[in-house]
């Protein structure tokens, strides 16, 4: 124990460390420990002054240093200086960059002799090596008085010698702070709560594996006594076949010793591989059958041949396998695979297995659509020449029909019966029936002419029929092509046939009528600009068309219910507003020939057939592209029609069958048309390769009537 000291020098003491504090104001960090830290004034075991008397210091010799490389901080005056200290330095790291807990931080240590005793190095003048191999020299040992007097500094006591290295090591504040804390049995750092709250941290919900890894008994792996008795149940019932099991499926075994693992994949791409070169047949073997082996005849006309026509290989015949020779051909052959291997490229196809029958598009039945036209129920017969065209009277107890014999003819509907003959000069090209009931006008296109005729009917109507078929004008003279000034159509009254005649300055091939019967319009393909002429019944006056035309025109139309009118050539249909002389729709076909047109009743769907065999539904609101093309005839269609009130249109062709289709057009513009093929009309004998050649539905019930080159006429009903 050290002795008390006087009241005077313990002030005078305690003034010294107060000025030194003072001079620099570090700040303290505070600590849960800084009670032991403080210094009271007048207290036994407070640090009276710096530690410099010797008095001082041999009385606390023994509590400061015990040796070179450890520390004891038992004493309470100790830890006071301790305090001071390192709320001092701890100002000074907290003012500086913050100290880094990374072992990068930390200095290697100089010597790497490793785990070499030093004693072997006691009589050496050095302790060991560098990292780059030198020798680390002994410093030399300084003399106890100075090693004194250094101790005798208040910092010295925290440092250390390190024999391994051969030098001192101070401990900083932090590390004597985690001794201290160490030696009263405390935690190293002092944020640490031993006593926090306690967080169960284990999931006990859906816990899969036991909290006890003790050993599973025996118990646990031995059935019991009932298991064992429902054990040998199950096995008796086994033997004796009351219990059935499937048989395991056996892997084949054989392979195929020539395929190719198509799944495996190289680079992360799907790997294809090369198509195998063609296996040897019976015609490479070195002793074929005497059937493969060509005869002289056969390899002379081999020689006359050209090279790439000529057979790669000509089999011959060995007696034995030695007698082969080399194949002179294998180096080339070879050559050639490899050029097919990396210069030819190689795609995959993927074949999809799909039953045709899903692809057929789902159609309402045939017995629902009826009724159509599917029997012959009459036949007219009287033409000795091919019957070009007909025609349906509006009320539907007529028709007409004009053959190349140069006689049109008038029929009875129901009965067939032959009710009137004209006899032209010329071959008809065309007649149509004039759709006013007032009107029975018939129009008859006989070469470069147009006849309007009386067809008779009606005695109330035939007073205003003569007086319309009549023409005042005296006769002009005949259209002359050459003049541009002349009249292309010149109207002229004839009383052979009591009628109008038309004289054109080209072969008229078809005529087509206006829905109310006071206007028509012929056609003349060879005409060029003038090809089509309109033509007005009432005044007896002809006007061409106020439109340029683009190709050659096949036929014409006028529209149902608008001042639209249809002009088809070869490959387009155009329609045209004649009121306001402006185009109105272009219809491309994509087709190379276009033989005939018919419009629906409705307007807004328009049927193109095509000398190709192709049948073209479009629909003018959709689009100026076909909405279905139909390949249904194997020749040239010739005609196509639509049927005025049921859903019905036809087209007939020169191989000698008509078809017949179910086309349904709804008044919803968001639902397309239903168009179903229904049946196949035959019946017709070709002529000089041509077969039926017009065919023409009746305005009120659901007939169509055909005309054939055998110069017959046939009715099929439903």
């Amino acid at each position: 124990m050290k002795a008390p000291k006087s009241k005077q020098e313990s002030k005078s003491k305690e003034k010294e460390p107060q000025q030194h504090v003072v001079e620099e104001e570090d700040p303290v960090v505070s600590d849960s420990d800084d009670e032991d830290w403080s210094v009271e004034e007048g207290s036994e075991g407070s640090l009276s002054d710096s530690g410099l008397e010797n008095s001082d210091f041999t009385d606390n010799k023994e509590d400061l240093t015990t040796s070179d490389d450890a520390v004891s901080l038992d004493d309470e005056d100790d830890d006071d200086d301790v305090g001071q200290d390192s709320q001092s330095e701890s100002g000074e790291s907290h003012q500086g960059v913050e100290e880094s807990d990374s072992s990068e931080d930390e200095a290697a240590p100089r010597n790497t002799i490793g785990d070499v005793p030093l004693k072997w190095y006691e009589d050496e003048e050095h302790i060991g090596y560098d990292i780059s191999g030198k020798k680390l020299k002994k410093k030399e040992k300084q003399d106890k008085l100075e090693s004194f007097l250094e101790r005798a500094d208040l910092k010295n006591w925290r440092k250390i010698y390190d024999e391994y290295n051969d030098e001192e090591v101070e401990i900083t504040p932090k590390e004597a702070k985690i001794i201290r804390r160490l030696l009263k049995g405390k935690a190293p750092h002092a944020e640490f709560d031993p006593h926090a709250p306690y967080v169960d941290w284990f999931a006990w919900d859906g816990a899969k594996h036991p909290m006890s890894n003790a050993p599973e008994p025996k118990r646990r792996f031995i059935e019991s006594k009932w298991e064992h008795k429902k054990i040998v149940k199950l096995i008796r019932a086994i033997r004796n076949g009351y219990i059935k099991f499937d048989k395991p499926k056996e892997e084949p075994k054989v392979y195929n010793l020539w395929g190719d693992d198509q799944t495996e994949k190289a680079g992360g791409l799907a790997y294809i591989p090369a198509p195998k070169p063609q296996l040897p047949g019976h015609e490479e073997s070195y002793n074929p059958s005497l059937e493969f082996i060509p005869t002289q005849e056969e390899l002379d006309a081999y020689q006359l041949e050209f090279e790439e026509d000529r057979p790669k290989f000509i089999p011959k015949r060995f007696l034995s396998l030695r007698s082969v020779p080399a194949y002179e051909k294998a180096v080339k052959e070879t050559f050639d695979r490899c050029l097919d291997l990396y210069l030819c490229p190689r795609a995959r196809k993927k074949r999809i297995n799909i039953d045709p029958e899903s692809l057929k598009p789902k159609l309402p039945s045939r017995k629902d659509l009826r009724p159509y036209p599917s029997t012959c129920y009459l036949e007219y017969r009287g033409h000795k020449g091919p019957v070009m065209s007909i025609s349906t009277d509006p009320s539907g107890q007529w028709i007409a029909s004009g053959s190349s014999d140069g006689t049109v003819r008038i029929w009875e509907i129901d009965t067939g019966r032959c009710l009137k003959i004209w006899e032209l000069d010329e071959s008809v090209n065309f007649v149509a029936w004039n759709p006013s009931l007032e009107l029975p006008i018939l129009a008859v296109a006989v070469g470069a002419d147009v006849y309007l005729l009386n067809a008779g009917l009606g005695r109330e109507e035939q007073h205003k029929i003569e007086e319309l078929l009549r023409v005042e004008k005296p006769e002009a003279p005949a259209p002359d092509e050459s003049s541009k000034g002349a009249p292309t159509v010149i109207w002229t009254e004839d009383e052979k046939q009591k009628g109008i005649r038309l004289k054109h300055i080209k072969t008229v091939t078809s005529v087509e009528w206006h829905r109310k019967g006071d206007y028509f319009s012929s056609v003349m393909p060879s005409a060029e600009s003038r090809a089509i002429s309109v033509h007005q019944l009432s005044k007896k006056f002809t006007q061409r068309i106020p439109f340029k035309l683009h190709g050659l025109p096949v036929s014409t139309a006028f529209h149902p219910s608008r001042s639209f009118f249809f002009i088809s050539t070869k490959m387009t249909v155009r329609v045209y507003d004649l009121l306001k002389h402006e185009l109105v729709k272009k219809l491309e076909t994509g087709l190379r020939n276009v033989s005939s047109i018919a419009i629906h009743p409705g307007g807004d769907n328009v049927l193109v057939g095509s000398r190709e065999g192709k049948l073209c539904w479009f629909d003018m609101d959709l689009s100026s592209q076909p909405y279905k093309i139909l390949r249904c005839h194997k020749k040239d269609i010739t005609s196509v029609a639509y049927h005025r009130t049921y859903p019905l249109f036809a087209s007939c062709s020169d191989d000698g069958t008509a078809y017949v289709f179910h086309g349904m057009v709804y008044s919803d513009l968001n639902q397309n048309p239903l168009i179903v093929p229904l049946e196949i009309l035959r019946g017709h004998h070709s002529s000089n390769g041509r077969g039926v050649m017009d065919c023409k539905f009746h305005p009120r019930q659901p007939w169509l009537f055909t005309a054939g080159a055998d110069s017959v006429i046939k009715l099929f009903c439903h």
